[in-house]
């Protein structure tokens, strides 16, 4: 058990990092399916199902027969991983126990040598609800304790995906407030040498600036922003 313990520890770290340093949500999925199969003992293959308005989709996958076997629940309308996202219950299945329920998922993983299946539901945000899915080639059903280790590690996982969104949109925020910021500063800059310039007032200055920006089909603050460059070396007006 410690070494277990020493291997998802050694899991989440890994994780951390990937989540940490890496800015396309397409390599942080595939980070948390590769990081699943050393959490949970007897896994060779991960899947992430995620749900949206269009339906399921996998979202990033460590083994393309795992796309498969998930494909193959999806076109059923029904199997381990779509039952585990619509419950928030954990699935958990040997395939010679599972025929009666899902006979075509069954069909389709056997073809591709899966023997074992552990999905449990993942709830991140409004942008990403499902699953993650674990494949086995050996016919040992996982154990309890697997279950409870892929619990806790998609805990986690929501927790961190959760965390990094909110850090992006925060981010985001602030880039686009500090844009807007230099943008209302350029375009006070131009006003003011209009009005200097001209002896006009402020709603004059911007009109001007407007309808330069209309007859060019330039942005506001690009036409600001040309004003004062021009404005610095010798005089002009717009």
């Amino acid at each position: 058990m410690a070494e277990r313990l020493d291997e998802v520890r050694a899991a989440m770290s890994a994780l951390t990092s990937a989540l940490e340093t890496t800015s396309d949500d397409l390599a942080m999925l595939e980070a948390v399916c590769a990081e699943a199969i050393r959490v949970v003992p007897g896994a060779d293959m991960a899947s992430i199902t995620a749900i949206d308005d269009d339906g399921p989709r996998t979202a990033a996958y460590t083994d393309k027969r795992a796309l498969e076997v998930d494909q193959a629940q999806y076109v059923a309308g029904d199997g381990p991983c779509l039952r585990a996202a619509a419950t928030g219950r954990t699935m958990r299945l040997s395939l010679e126990t599972a025929s009666e329920l899902w006979p075509g998922f069954v069909v389709q993983a056997k073809q591709f040598g899966v023997g074992s299946y552990l999905a449990a539901p993942l709830r991140v945000d409004e942008h990403l609800t499902g699953a993650i899915n674990l494949f086995g080639f050996d016919n040992h059903g996982f154990q309890e304790t697997d279950s409870k280790l892929l619990e806790l590690y998609t805990t986690i996982v929501g927790f961190g995906l959760r965390t990094t969104r909110r850090y992006r949109e925060t981010l985001a925020l602030a880039q686009n407030l500090d844009a807007a910021m230099q943008s209302r500063a350029v375009i006070e800059q131009a006003k003011g040498i209009l009005m200097a310039t001209h002896k006009i007032d402020d709603s004059q200055a911007i009109e001007r600036l407007i309808a330069h920006s209309q007859q060019t089909n330039t942005k506001l603050r690009q036409v600001a922003v040309d004003f004062v460059r021009e404005a610095s070396t010798p005089a002009s007006a717009v």
